[in-house]
């Protein structure tokens, strides 16, 4: 399936723009993994500090119980700094305990020893040493824990940075050479195919304004803006084939006429004077000879000017059809030259078939002008005229076994023009080919049953 135009030509930087996003979304996933051990770091370090923080609040508040234990009389001062290491304590501890998900048997004797190390329950130090000896050494196997679990982190974060670093790189390396090769690649090929469709359409172009008018290839399918414009282009070269041959055809209807206006000065009014000057002689001598010779004479002009009158409009194309017209005209020919055998052969299935009158007539104009051309110039023995459908198409064929076509006149004769342009206008196509016979010339026009208005059955 072909992209449409701006899609072609946003393609390339579209897919270096994909390939850039997906990445930063690696580098992106990588520093988040990393971010991640980060905060992991961050909150050991935190977990230390409160350790750090209880261990020395808990050590001073044992200095202190021991010596409180060994007076009779306890100093209000150091009760109040008791108390406020016993704050810090408290303070720390819940900071642990938030961190760190400890067994339920630890955590309540975590809770039960900050307890009874508060101050405000009243002085007993033998409760404050027992409290303590249960403390301190969770302290320090959690503080060991934690110093162990921080060094890890220390070479595993060390060893994840030259990891991530060594693979982002690599990474963005190859992603970046790939992107800028896929990039160039697909420039290449699509600016190359793009450039070369309007080339083509360009020259196409530059043909037509030179007077060819052969129109470039009409696509099947309007995938994109080129092939609009392609069969934007075909369409006017149609149209402007129409106006062309439209022009051609009355110049050969001109011809036609100039024709026709000799053959009634050279054959009718010729045989128009001669009855006249039969009929002067009768005034001065009566004959009745020469009046049955005269009468004979007037028939023929009669039918001589019938002749030229059907030329001008056969009647019987619209009433007896395409087919029965040909077939009938051959017959005339027929009569008229014996030395010349025509053969007319038209299929059984197209008697009956109704062309529009336009298409007929000129289907018709184009075969009398091509027996025509046999009978002037081709100095032949036999014709044949047929007419069939072949595939998808009218074939109208003129065969002969004359001298043949003489190669500089083949196509540029004045009648062969005549012929092309007929045909052009009704959309068919007309072709000189070599007789199947050992010499001649072999005519064939092709007209689809599209353009004729029919549809394959």
């Amino acid at each position: 399936m072909r992209l449409a135009l701006k899609h072609q030509i946003i393609l390339a930087p579209a897919i270096v723009l994909l390939l850039m996003s997906l990445l930063l979304g690696f580098l992106q996933y990588s520093y988040w993994d990393l971010s991640l051990k980060r905060q992991a770091s961050r909150k050991l370090t935190t977990l230390f500090i409160a350790l750090a923080e209880a261990n020395l609040a808990s050590q001073r508040m044992q200095a202190l119980a021991v010596r409180f234990s060994r007076l009779e009389i306890v100093d209000v001062s150091r009760l109040e700094e008791l108390a406020e290491l016993h704050k810090h304590l408290k303070g720390a501890a819940k900071r642990i305990l938030d961190l760190v998900t400890l067994s339920d048997e630890t955590e309540k004797i975590w809770r039960q020893a900050v307890e009874d190390l508060d101050p405000e329950q009243g002085f007993d130090s033998r409760r404050f040493l027992d409290a303590l000896n249960r403390l301190r050494p969770e302290l320090e196997k959690l503080s060991e824990l934690i110093q162990n679990e921080r060094e890890r982190l220390r070479d595993v974060h060390n060893q994840d940075i030259d990891a991530l670093v060594a693979r982002t790189t690599f990474v963005s390396i190859v992603v970046l050479g790939f992107s800028i090769l896929l990039g160039i690649f697909l420039s290449l090929t699509l600016a190359r195919r793009i450039l070369r469709r309007i080339q083509y359409l360009s020259e196409s172009a530059g043909r037509i304004a030179r007077g060819d008018l052969t129109p470039p290839k009409a696509p099947e399918m309007v995938r994109d803006e080129l092939d609009a414009l392609a069969l934007s282009i075909n369409h006017m070269t149609e149209k402007l084939i129409r106006v062309v041959g439209t022009e051609k055809l009355l110049e050969g209807a001109e011809e036609e006429r100039r024709r026709i206006a000799m053959d009634i000065h050279d054959q009718t009014l010729a045989d128009l004077s001669s009855v006249l000057r039969g009929l002067q002689e009768l005034k001065q001598r009566p004959d009745p000879d020469r009046l049955a010779q005269l009468e004979a004479e007037l028939q023929k002009t009669m039918s001589s000017l019938r002749e030229v009158m059907n030329n001008l409009h056969p009647q019987s194309l619209e009433i007896l059809g395409l087919g029965a017209t040909l077939e009938a005209h051959v017959e005339q020919l027929q009569a008229k030259d014996g030395a010349m055998k025509y053969h007319c052969y038209i299929q059984p299935e197209l008697q009956d078939l109704k062309l529009p009158r336009l298409i007929s007539l000129t289907l018709y104009r184009v075969a009398v002008e091509a027996l025509h051309n046999v009978i002037k110039h081709a100095r032949a023995s036999r014709c044949e005229i047929c007419l069939e459908k072949r595939g998808q198409g009218l074939l109208l064929v003129v065969e002969d076994n004359g001298i043949g076509m003489p190669r500089q006149v083949a196509g540029h004769g004045r009648g062969l023009n005549n012929i092309r342009e007929r045909a052009r206008a009704i959309g068919a196509r007309v072709e000189w080919k070599t007789s199947r016979f050992s010499s001649g010339t072999r005519f064939e026009l092709l007209l689809p049953l599209a353009a004729a208005g029919q549809s394959e059955t």
